[in-house]
């Protein structure tokens, strides 16, 4: 009798250390395609911030609209820990906080033709102020990596 308690006991032993076996080789899977995942959006990111970058530098995208795409993007970077963009980028992120009141979209689109005129030239007097600033570091965001 004693035995075939010992068997028992045995067979619940090694059942379960097979589970815990097979949920840690699920979690290790788990594991490798969150990172591998991350990593995809990391590098989408990347790259979507040097194109944006690219097309500002070429003037194919005005400042208020790529600064709010890359602070956007920046700020979305799944990185840890994360880095201080705000203090790598202070041009940008201070026209990013100057503009980003403006309405856009269908709310810009509500708006009479005088207040998107008004807007639109208050918006560019905002980016002439920090045209030269932005500039010099959309030069480093180009080259940004993760």
């Amino acid at each position: 009798m004693l035995e075939l308690l010992i068997a028992g006991a045995l067979l619940i032993v090694v059942g379960l250390s097979f589970y815990a076996g097979r949920l840690l080789f699920q979690l290790k899977q788990q594991t490798t395609r969150q990172t591998a995942a991350r990593q995809v959006r990391i590098d989408n990111i990347t790259q979507s911030i040097q194109t944006i970058a690219l097309a500002m530098e070429q003037q194919q995208c005005n400042l208020s609209e790529g600064v709010i795409r890359i602070c956007n993007l920046l700020d979305a970077m799944p990185l840890t820990p994360q880095p201080n963009y705000r203090a790598d980028f202070p041009a940008t992120y201070e026209l990013y906080e100057k503009i980003s009141h403006f309405p856009t979209h269908d709310a810009r689109n509500a708006l009479t033709k005088l207040q998107r005129r008004t807007q639109d030239n208050e918006r560019e007097n905002i980016e002439s102020e920090y045209e030269s600033k932005v500039l010099m570091e959309v030069s480093r965001l180009k080259n940004i990596s993760a």
